[in-house]
């Protein structure tokens, strides 16, 4: 009997750990740049990395040109860099994105819809979707931008971009 309950914990074990990733929850924004993403276009085609961050975010604004260098790294390998600036008004934005020469794509959340959805709990934050739509990986504080390649190359190892 105690064998068997030991296989059957084992067995339970091992199906729980080759569980699916998370689903990440869909959602429409619209980018500084007037442009509109909705992140349910990109399952198939993308992988996404939400960057959750504020223009008063003393280690976002120092890794903000490390995560412009990952954006146009990994761009034509069908990864989609989108900075979410949480609790934060359109006039600081502006003024983080001229200071620090953002180059990717930035999109506002003030009321943090979007990131309490995503387990938001202090910038920065950084959340890796990939392309079946699944959160692949949860990155919290600061080097994150440092961790990332890491994260991406393992993702393009697994799922080759679409032809």
């Amino acid at each position: 009997m105690r064998v068997v309950l030991l296989v059957l914990a084992a067995l339970l074990a091992l199906t729980s750990t080759s569980a699916a990733a998370p689903a990440a929850p869909g959602f429409k924004v619209r980018l500084l740049d007037g442009r509109s993403l909705d992140s349910r276009d990109l399952i198939g085609k993308k992988i996404l990395v939400l960057r959750f961050q504020a223009s008063y975010c003393k280690p976002c604004a120092r890794e903000s040109p490390a995560l412009a260098r990952l954006t146009e790294r990994y761009r034509e390998r069908g990864v989609e860099v989108l900075a979410i600036h949480v609790q934060d008004a359109t006039v600081d934005v502006r003024r983080f994105m001229r200071a620090n020469k953002v180059s990717y794509a930035v999109a506002l959340d003030p009321k943090l819809t979007i990131g309490n959805r995503y387990g938001f709990k202090g910038t920065p934050y950084t959340v890796v979707v990939d392309r079946l739509g699944e959160i692949v990986a949860r990155l919290h504080g600061e080097s994150a931008v440092t961790r990332l390649p890491r994260v991406l190359d393992e993702i393009l190892k697994r799922e080759p971009p679409p032809a």
